[in-house]
């Protein structure tokens, strides 16, 4: 009994070099040379190219392959041959092949290599998702998680999930999507986990969240999603000064990852690696105070008491090579559940981590108030009701402790990583203030 043929991915052509294979995928592209046709194929995992010798091929088979159209699907076999010009380094000498799906010349793969809109492509982001600089940007996304993830179960940390549904406000009621539940209850979509991670703290010690989180912001800025995934630690036991630490961390890990493992994706994006191999530890430490000066002294019209907008985050670091991490912003535009700082009740203790070459915050958080009448009176002063935080408030009578933590987002972090210039193409299907589709 003959031995079967083995399929094997595109990317592992390296260890089969003179064995015949198939290769499944589909038509990436396609060049013609007299009685030779060189079809690229595309599995996921890379780009090989095919070489269809005329002489050497049935002839139904040949004519099949010299006129297959763009994202036509396919099953390849053939022998595997080093060819250093060739995409990945290997070529595909075809025996046979068997066509799955023909895309029609009457209704052609709508995405070609002439320039197109935004709009086109986002209308047509389910194919769009095809195309080489959208695999590079998601595949570097894939490696920013799961770095993430190996920091973080690599400290200590437990992943603990955290709802969706939510009853209650935490970054503030005007950015929250409302939800009609059963018997007529209204529900929120979660603006984040950390009021639950909160919770699970105190039964873990360290703990992180990872999931989809929901802003109703009416923004059209390039850094802004209504949905985007973020990844959320809580650490009991804890102060600002640990939220710096891990955080500063876990960011220099996670680019030592990407660095590491998906430097031809950066190539194809084009991306400047040496920005950041400069990612080092330590980061720069700035108070918001300072930022303010800094910023004013640059020509800002900030004035203490206001938070940093997007020009001023992009102006505080045009000068740096790495993070900035500024700290002890004004209690008033920080969340109910920050700290105030003991010397100075009017600032809160948190700290923003801002990104340079302009992509702004990348990391947020603090320490939280856990002692029970001050959270009290910040609940009254922030105009939040007492019992949609009853189950929240008892974390404070039953062995609190100071703790802290903060928020990244990954489609933020991504487009850092990527160097992209808008955050839409960060996440396969996103979400913004006027696009829902598909």
């Amino acid at each position: 009994m003959s031995t079967p043929i083995p399929r094997i991915a595109v990317t592992d052509a390296g260890r089969h070099v003179g064995e015949t294979v198939e290769i499944a995928g589909w038509l990436y592209n396609l060049r013609r040379s007299g009685k030779i046709c060189f079809p690229q194929v595309r599995d996921g995992s890379g780009i090989m190219q095919c070489v269809a010798v005329k002489s050497a091929l049935p002839e139904e088979t040949f004519d099949a392959l010299k006129d297959l159209t763009q994202e036509s699907s396919l099953r390849v076999t053939g022998k595997v041959r080093a060819e250093p010009r060739a995409p990945g380094g290997f070529e595909l000498d075809v025996e046979s092949a068997h066509i799955l799906q023909r895309v029609s010349e009457s209704e052609p793969y709508p995405i070609t290599p002439k320039d197109h809109g935004i709009d086109f492509l986002m209308d047509h982001r389910h194919l769009w998702l095809r195309s080489r600089r959208q695999h590079a940007i998601l595949k570097v996304r894939h490696e920013v998680i799961k770095g993430i993830r190996d920091y973080f179960d690599s400290h200590g940390f437990v992943l603990v999930d955290t709802p969706i549904f939510t009853p209650a406000a935490c970054e503030g009621t005007t950015t929250l999507f409302e939800v009609n539940y059963f018997d007529d209850e209204k529900v929120f979509l979660t603006q984040s986990g950390q009021l639950y991670s909160e919770a699970t703290v105190a039964s873990f010690g360290k703990v992180y969240c990872f999931g989809p989180t929901f802003r109703a912001e009416k923004s059209k800025t390039r850094r802004h999603l209504t949905e985007f995934w973020m990844v959320e630690p809580e650490m009991a036991f804890a102060d600002l000064e640990d939220v710096k630490h891990v955080g500063e961390e876990m960011v220099t890990f996670v680019i030592g990852r990407v660095l590491e493992n998906r430097k031809e994706d950066l190539k194809i994006l084009e991306r400047d690696v040496t920005k950041l191999e400069s990612i080092k530890a330590p980061f720069h430490r700035m108070t918001y105070d300072d930022a303010v000066k800094k910023l004013q002294a640059k020509g800002s019209e900030i004035q203490w008491g206001s938070d940093l907008g997007n020009t001023d985050e992009t102006l505080l670091t045009d000068d740096l090579d790495r993070p900035v991490m500024v700290d002890r912003y004004p209690a008033e535009v920080k969340a109910f559940y920050f700290a105030p700082a003991p010397d100075r009740p009017e600032v809160a203790l948190g700290v923003d981590f801002i990104a340079p070459e302009g992509y702004g915050e990348i990391i947020g958080g603090g320490q939280r108030i856990h002692d029970l009448e001050l959270l009290k009176k910040r609940l009254d002063e922030h105009k939040l009701p007492h019992e949609a935080f009853n189950w929240y408030l008892d974390l404070r009578k039953f062995g609190s402790v100071p703790h802290a933590g903060f928020g990244m987002g990954v489609e933020r972090f991504v487009s850092w990583m990527c160097g992209l210039e808008h955050i839409r193409e960060t996440i396969a299907f996103p979400r913004m203030l006027y696009r829902t589709h598909p």
